[in-house]
């Protein structure tokens, strides 16, 4: 990984001193596998820079590092949770019911999820989100009526599809793409394909329909990847068919042994991230406790190291391994400096 030597404005966001009298002397970050090289990158950038010991950054998924995050507050605790997607409402109450309830929430920029194959593979140039409905969906509608996926091959999903066997290869649950998955591809495309109707117009309710919409098929035609994207890689790498779902950043990275489809005719970029056309994007989040802030070293100066301009901004080395800056980083900056938790502005 590229070491990072930063001007004498970031250096000077703290006056750093890792005499701070704690049990444990380094920060410790768990959760999105998206959100992990980004992580990685600034907590040796941090370590390199700075006089406290480099963060531990472990992945596992947002689902996971969140439910670590809420255990407690204290130094068996990790002290953040990255997540690539929003905090959900039940894990906010079990940070309560925990006792961690100053929770600072940090957007770290953007991010699109893409269609990738083997680069040597069949042309999947163009999806729409029906199509990835039709083809892994655990129902869907055919003659009027909302049956069983049979769907074998891409081409009876759609002709202008390769005449192929479907083997996608999907985030597991715990991951935070998942979520962001189902909701702007397979919930989509059952609503254009017209089965979220047709079950509504069958007797279930709209959240049940909405369910079964993001229900995808257990014959072996779709697959969760519990691990992080190199999981991934390695099934497409050993399928000529194979489809994954990535992170842009990872895709970027590895352009010599992946080729991307459009989603909705546009092109998967950081300039179409940022001007909001890509149809399949989500913000990148970390989330800290507050509580940790004068306990553990480091904790609040890691956090705004993260988000400086020099780091975070749009000429800095995670917007070159692939993050879509955002627009409104300066708010970002001010809300940690601050000590902003979630709900106190509302």
């Amino acid at each position: 990984m590229q070491s990072v030597k930063l001007s004498a404005s970031v250096l000077a966001i703290a006056a750093v001193s890792a005499t701070a009298a704690a049990a444990r002397d380094n920060v410790q970050v768990a959760g999105s596998s998206t959100v992990l090289p980004y992580a990685s990158i600034v907590a040796e950038a941090f370590g390199e820079n700075f006089d406290f010991p480099t963060p531990v950054v472990e992945s596992g998924g947002s689902s996971a590092g969140l439910k670590r995050f809420c255990e407690g507050v204290g130094e068996n605790t990790v002290d953040i949770a990255n997540s690539s997607r929003k905090i959900r409402e039940k894990e906010i109450a079990a940070c309560a019911d925990a006792g961690v309830t100053d929770i600072i929430e940090v957007r770290i920029g953007y991010d699109g999820i893409v269609f990738a194959s083997q680069k040597s593979g069949p042309a999947f140039s163009a999806f729409e989100p029906a199509d990835w409905f039709n083809a892994i969906g655990a129902k869907v509608l055919k003659d009027g009526e909302i049956v069983d996926n049979d769907y074998n091959s891409w081409a009876e999903v759609n002709a202008d599809l390769p005449d192929v066997e479907i083997a996608a290869f999907i985030p597991g649950t715990k991951h935070g793409t998942r979520e962001v998955f189902e909701e702007k591809v397979l919930l989509q495309g059952c609503e254009d394909t017209g089965a979220m109707q047709a079950m509504i117009d069958g007797g279930m309710s709209e959240d049940d329909a909405e369910g079964a919409c993001m229900s995808v098929r257990t014959d072996g035609k779709s697959v969760d990847i519990d691990g992080d994207y190199t999981e991934t890689l390695a099934r497409i790498d050993s399928n000529t068919n194979g489809l994954g779902v990535f992170g842009l950043a990872f895709y970027e990275n590895n352009t010599d042994k992946l080729k991307v489809a459009t989603m909705s005719g546009v092109e998967p970029t950081t300039e179409s991230i940022a001007a909001g056309d890509y149809p399949v994007s989500r913000p990148l989040f970390f989330y800290v406790k507050k509580a940790h802030f004068g306990v553990i070293p480091g904790l609040k100066e890691f956090a705004e190291f993260f988000v400086a301009d020099e780091i975070a901004g749009p000429d800095g080395p995670l917007a070159a391994y692939g993050l879509v800056s955002d627009p409104e980083l300066a708010d970002t900056q001010a809300m940690v400096s601050e000590e902003e938790v979630m709900g106190s502005s509302m």
